[in-house]
């Protein structure tokens, strides 16, 4: 059977909030996309991410007419807290740099950003099958299988690769063409999710000799927390009273403590970070989890995903619109630059704040020397300011 021919200007393969922030945008400014996705709408919302929003991020949502929604739903947070020898110590946003993050999940951008695109009469193909790309030098096209199981041809004059961490669009770049870096960390997050109120307004990032834990909020009346583990950690070995045991020794003390219920989920989280260079091959560009992960310390993940789209859209409507291609062919260079900024960032958080197997007794007095140093200068605070709430965009 001969697959139905479908032409665009933009074939996007994800319908993550990357992807279909792309889409948006590009709508906004007339040019034509197909956005297709391997998993249904309904698993992707029913996926629960945390998320910690830029400023950048939130106002593009805003501002580009996404939703307001995390403006009147989400928790503005003007600052963190870093917690070690018991004591804790805040790290104001708003008097470092004048900024502050949103306490918004993942989920919940991508249900702003999969309403709009429905709203607007996007086309978002979800739980497509059999997803193959080719001529990615030339016209790229994309071959799937619908949900009804009509095949179908996307001719496209870009292809952009916002499919995730598992990108299938990654692995078509040639070999010889690409350079992955990679580093995996010695431990992982044991994450739950608790029926109990708030601990803190706050996020807590505390650093103790038993191991690092966050303190995060989800609802007033459902938490989500996580402490270091092994990467091999089986969750079906922790009952409600270890969890609870274990974020004690590491938060509680000097007057705080944690208000505890029963544990809903739990979950391991490994931790590693990789990036993928360059993030374009011919008409083909990656973005997002398709191009590089972080470890969460650093809350840079999605944030760094929806930078690459502005940027990457920054340069199709250029192409589109005035036919140069500076601003496509300096696509990789310019998301590159944040990506390795949010990389450090990153590994300086997680690298201060948790303990490494077979640390010893200067390694411990180093670390907490460190984080000495953060909280008593003004310049260091201002760096994670800046860092946390995210840095300019880079032209």
């Amino acid at each position: 059977m001969a697959r139905t021919a479908i032409t665009t200007q933009v074939a996007i393969m994800g319908a993550g909030p990357a992807g279909l922030m792309l889409s948006h945008l590009l709508a906004q400014q007339g040019i034509e996309s197909v956005v297709v996705e391997i998993r249904s709408r309904k698993d992707i919302q029913e996926t629960v991410r945390a998320g910690i929003l830029e400023h950048g991020t939130v106002n593009l949502l805003v501002d580009s007419g996404v939703s307001d929604r995390v403006l009147r739903e989400g928790d503005r947070h003007d600052g963190i807290e870093l917690r070690f020898n018991g004591e804790s110590h805040r790290i104001n946003f708003k008097e470092l740099v004048g900024e502050s993050v949103w306490l918004y999940p993942q989920t919940d951008v991508f249900m702003d950003l999969a309403a709009k695109r429905e709203a607007d009469g996007g086309d978002v193909r979800y739980s497509v099958t059999d997803t193959t790309v080719h001529d990615l030098e030339g016209k790229p096209k994309v071959w799937f299988t619908d949900a009804e199981g009509q095949e179908f041809e996307i001719q496209a004059d870009f292809l952009v690769g916002a499919d995730g961490s598992r990108s299938h669009c990654r692995f078509q770049i040639p070999e010889a063409n690409r350079k992955w870096y990679f580093h995996e960390y010695p431990f992982a997050w044991f994450g739950i999710l608790a029926e109990a109120p708030r601990s803190a307004d706050e996020l807590i990032y505390a650093n103790s000799e038993n191991g690092f834990a966050l303190i995060s909020q989800r609802t007033e009346t459902v938490q989500r927390m996580y402490f270091q583990c092994d990467p091999k950690e089986n969750v079906a070995d922790w009952d409600d009273e270890r969890i609870w045991t274990e974020f004690r020794k590491r938060v509680n003390g000097n007057g705080f403590e944690l208000k505890e219920g029963p544990v809903l989920e739990k979950m391991v989280l490994p931790f590693r970070s990789f990036v993928h260079t360059p993030m374009r091959h011919g008409n083909l560009f990656l973005a997002g989890d398709a191009a590089h992960t972080v470890p969460p310390t650093g809350a840079k993940g999605l944030n760094l995903a929806i930078h690459d789209v502005k940027v990457l859209f920054e340069g199709l409507d250029s192409f589109y619109s005035s036919g140069s291609t500076a601003l496509l062919d300096s696509y990789s260079d310019r998301a590159l630059d944040r990506v390795w900024k949010a990389q450090h960032f990153s590994y300086w958080m997680t690298s201060m704040l948790h303990t490494v197997p077979g640390a010893d007794d200067f390694d411990r007095a180093r670390q907490l020397g460190e984080l000495h140093s953060v909280v008593t200068s003004e310049h260091a605070k201002a760096y994670l300011a800046e860092s946390y709430t995210g840095w300019p965009t880079s032209r």
